[in-house]
């Protein structure tokens, strides 16, 4: 007869059938119900869209893989280390684990996040993991999972990064000139005054691209090394600063050796330490470590690890069984309702795929309803406005029912002038735009500094002589100084400054950034159940003159164009004859 504190375990077969059935059914949902963005990825699985992001150079999330790999290298750790460790049931926690991933999900496919869908894949996930291992392989599954979120692809950085860069750049400068080293500063380029060498600080030379996995890397020495999340999130955190350090010796190394040896020397270094900026930062994270160590001011995973690997550090079995579940009817009660969830999120999707359009735009309209209003040819005597073509990649990349319309405009007066004026209107997808540097980056731009400018709203004259309402006084926008080199045919090298702006027409505002216009778009979803299609307007001008004469003639396009195809807040939008 057995004893009453025997840990009880239900049928194999019957609780692997019920736990195969949850994880399943989760499949099921992620696979084919779990992405609603399909503009520039169009397929409806979640692991499909995860993954090209890191098969997708220019998403910079190729450490994914290697996230995805020492997630499972974790995962079978801690299942090794808690080997001795007594198996306890969970309760209810598995199911509500699945049930709020299955929420997250459905909130991140109505705003059409599916970053916020992966979230809810990897709770989901943790869900089914509990309910098979219980107590043990929860514990075990936590960390790893939650390290996978590095795997995102996470735009936010590009922003941190941006101005760390130029942090970088600022301090490598003055080092340089700490020590004598003759170099000029022009933005992102360094050179010298006799022009022997030069070099551009692109991003991706930085360093900066690499925080998410230098990210990764630091927290995770912080959890094999502490006890504490305290301690494991400030190792983790320290990746930032170290990040900086290691990034500005990487730019004076290049500076030093280009000072030293010329142009070759500068382009040797500058391949060797991309390396190098990995050796530094983790070098000084495990550093930290190790200090912390050493004094004792943080509890290490050693001084605790035999304690909770010890059979006398298990919880005393308690007088009522305890196992997974105590019945297989428990788990089969679960699979059932998880099921249920299953079939009710792939409902519901469908109805998101459904959902209306809203016919409010904040731009004019063409007569097809989907294009916007054709820019005007002439503005008054001063420009003209030339055909620009959308591209055929343009076409095939976007969705079918995203409209355009744009135009170069040249200087009668001055031919060697141009202003290139481009309206995209989104569908139903909001993948139809999507955030402008991406393309810059992609057309061989780099961006050297980013501000905010805002445009004049053209007065109207009308024989009422009733002026614009004030929130039209001014159009805000991001302003973006970009350059990009060139190679003549005679040879060398030539660097083309430029100056864009852009800005997003929602159906009642106007929006300078991408972020603002995401966060609009799915508040507009999620509350009042509707997609608007927002305009994304960009203007663009050559600046060797200076960006106050850029900004005088983008102005002055806009002058000429802006009441033309864009709509003063609160009224209707009407297609044009």
């Amino acid at each position: 007869m057995a004893s009453p504190t025997t840990n009880v375990r239900p049928p194999a077969l019957p609780y692997l059938a019920a736990v195969v059935l949850c994880g399943v059914a989760g499949f099921v949902v992620f696979q084919f119900f779990g992405n609603s963005a399909r503009g520039y990825i169009n397929t409806p699985s979640l692991f499909w869209w995860w993954a090209s992001h890191w098969a997708d150079p220019q998403a910079e999330s190729e450490h994914g893989w290697l996230i995805l790999a020492i997630s499972a290298c974790l995962f079978a750790r801690n299942l090794w280390l808690s080997k001795m460790t007594q198996t306890s049931e969970l309760a209810w926690r598995p199911l509500v684990a699945m049930l709020a991933g299955f929420a997250l999900h459905l909130l991140g496919y109505v705003m059409q996040q599916g970053r916020i869908s992966i979230g809810g894949l990897l709770l989901f996930g943790w869900g089914v993991l509990a309910l098979a291992g219980g107590r043990r392989w929860g514990r075990a599954a936590l960390f790893p999972l939650a390290f996978l979120l590095f795997a995102i692809p996470l735009n936010v950085l590009d922003t941190v990064g941006f101005y760390l860069r130029l942090g970088v750049i600022d301090t490598a400068w003055h080092l340089a000139q700490f020590v004598h080293i003759d170099v000029i500063r022009n933005g992102t380029q360094l050179l010298s005054p006799d022009g022997s060498y030069q070099y551009d600080v692109a991003a991706a030379c930085s360093g900066m691209r690499s925080l998410m996995a230098l990210a990764a890397l630091s927290l995770l020495l912080g959890y094999l090394n502490f006890r504490s999340w305290w301690w494991r999130a400030l190792i983790g955190l320290l990746c930032f600063p170290y990040a900086f350090l290691g990034n500005v010796a990487r730019i004076f190394s290049i500076i030093a050796a280009a000072a030293w040896r010329g142009q070759g020397a500068g382009e040797m270094t500058h391949r060797v330490m991309g390396v190098g900026v990995f050796v530094i930062v983790l070098g000084l994270v495990q550093m930290t470590v190790w200090l912390l160590q050493k004094y004792q001011l943080a509890r290490s995973c050693d001084s605790a690890a035999s304690q909770e690997t010890s059979p006398a550090a298990a919880p005393a079995p308690s007088r009522k069984p305890r196992g997974y579940f105590s019945s297989a009817s428990s788990v089969w009660i679960i699979a059932g309702v998880v099921s249920v969830a299953a079939l009710v999120v792939s409902i519901v999707t469908r109805q998101v795929d459904a959902m209306e359009v809203s016919p409010r735009v904040g731009i004019k309209l063409a007569a097809d309803g989907v294009n916007p209003v054709t820019l005007p040819a002439y503005l008054g005597s001063e420009w003209e406005g030339q055909a620009a073509d959308i591209s055929a990649i343009e076409r095939e990349v976007l969705p079918a029912d995203t409209g355009f319309s744009r135009k170069n405009y040249v200087s009668l007066q001055r031919p060697n002038e141009r202003v290139f004026l481009s309206i995209v209107l989104s569908g139903r997808d909001r993948t139809s735009i999507h955030r402008p540097e991406i393309c810059l980056v992609g057309q061989g731009w780099t961006i050297t500094q980013r501000a905010t400018h805002a445009f004049a709203w053209p007065s109207i004259p009308s024989p009422s002589a009733q002026r614009p309402s004030p929130i039209n006084a001014a159009v805000p926008a991001t302003l973006l100084s970009i350059e990009r080199e060139f190679r003549p045919k005679q040879g060398g090298k030539i660097k083309v400054p430029a100056l864009m702006a852009y800005w997003f027409v929602g159906s009642d505002k106007i929006v300078a950034s991408n972020t603002e216009r995401i966060v609009d778009t799915s508040l507009d979803r999620l509350y009042h159940w509707q997609a608007h299609r927002w305009a994304y307007v960009v203007v663009q001008t050559l600046a060797p003159d200076g960006e106050t004469a850029a900004l005088a003639r983008m102005q002055a396009v806009l002058d000429g164009t802006l009441t033309t195809f864009q709509l003063p807040l609160g009224l209707p939008a009407t297609a044009s004859p």
